[in-house]
């Protein structure tokens, strides 16, 4: 057998993962309050923005003209001058007039966009109720919840920028007929898969119902109405409570994206997720499980985009979140091979390629 070979930070096994030099970060700490306000503000004027339709009109064109834009989209002039100002004043648009243009600092916010949705709109009200989640005033899930379907958004955006060309390449190479993606979404990565393979068919499994709404629009969007299923569905109650999805006997390759973590809560399962799993989708001979892990506290005083939000969140929520090496031992544990480990986009995020064994 020939030995591993490292390409792009991938670990083959037996090998070190050699992290991606952006994953170091070009925030600098500490943040002074100039830097940590103005940030606070231009977060949500990027995410309107995006609301708006900006970003991707800029996609393709090259300029923007103010009253005709409005009209078109039936916006407030007045109001939408003062969002485009702003930008500007943060340095990624260019306001000349009428005409707006942008600036290079606007492709990275581009290629970026998914970590603003899953953040101003997907947590902005748990973030704003920290204080009372500390005090124990309020409790998540109750009366503080995120927007399930901005998450579900902002991680399309950020799977199609960050980390579709990754998991392409990946799935490349291995056979399938039939593809579940638990925790999917909106449906759109499993979409693309089973799009790029005639005759395959997909399952996406998602507890939001709104998300698995948007997933209907994203099924017939792709004219796959006859070969993937949405479906609302808790996954932990198909892991633990017998909850039987028709076909997943017949699944192949079984994935999850920035959604282990969750299955992961119940410290009374937790070593029982992965075989769990195995059993769920018994011929499964392939499992693709990313997710965000544990930054690592290098001491640089330098941060990246969405780390400190991700472990943030997931604490005001109570949900733990591990390190590379404690999925690595959690997947050995289950009876999965480790085939390789891959950086896989956003910072500290790692697409783990295992094998039934």
């Amino acid at each position: 057998m020939t030995a591993p070979v490292s390409r792009d930070g991938i670990q083959e096994a037996g090998e070190s993962v050699v992290l991606p030099a952006d994953w170091r970060g070009d925030a600098k700490t500490p943040l002074d309050a100039d830097t940590a306000f103005n940030g606070f503000i231009s977060t949500n004027v990027v995410f309107a923005l995006a609301q708006l339709g900006v970003f991707t009109w800029f996609d393709d064109a090259g300029r923007l003209d103010v009253p005709e834009y409005c009209r078109t989209h039936h916006l407030r002039e007045t109001v939408f001058r003062r969002l485009l100002s702003a930008a500007e004043a943060f340095g990624y648009l260019v306001v000349t007039g009428d005409r707006v243009t942008p600036t290079p600092a606007w492709s990275d916010l581009r290629e970026k966009i998914g970590f603003f949705t899953w953040g101003v709109g997907g947590y902005h009200d748990v973030f704003a109720s920290a204080a009372s989640l500390a005090r124990g005033d309020r409790v998540f899930g109750q009366d503080v919840l995120r927007d399930e379907a901005m998450v579900a958004l902002g991680s399309a955006q950020a799977d199609l920028a960050l980390m579709r060309h990754i998991l392409d390449e990946q799935v490349a190479e291995l056979d399938f007929s039939v593809i579940a993606d638990l925790g999917s979404g909106i449906s759109e990565r499993v979409s693309r898969l089973v799009k790029s393979r005639p005759g395959a068919r997909g399952l996406g499994l998602d507890i939001s119902a709104s998300a698995t709404e948007l997933a209907a629009g994203t099924v017939e969007r792709h004219g796959l109405t006859d070969r993937v299923q949405p479906i609302c569905a808790d996954v932990l109650d198909v892991l633990f409570r017998g909850r039987r999805i028709e076909g997943a006997d017949r699944v192949d390759i079984a994935m999850s994206f920035m959604f282990l973590h969750d299955l992961l809560v119940d410290p009374s399962t937790r070593m029982d997720v992965i075989p769990a799993l195995r059993k769920a989708f018994p011929n499964a001979h392939t499992f693709l499980l990313g997710d965000t892990t544990v930054r690592p506290r290098s001491g640089d005083g330098a941060l990246p985009v969405f780390s400190s939000g991700f472990e943030l969140a997931h604490a005001l929520m109570g949900v733990p979140i591990y390190t590379r090496e404690e999925y690595e031992d959690l997947f050995r544990e289950g009876g999965l091979h480790l085939r390789r480990t891959i950086p896989f986009g956003a910072p500290h995020t790692y697409l783990f390629v295992l094998e039934a064994q």
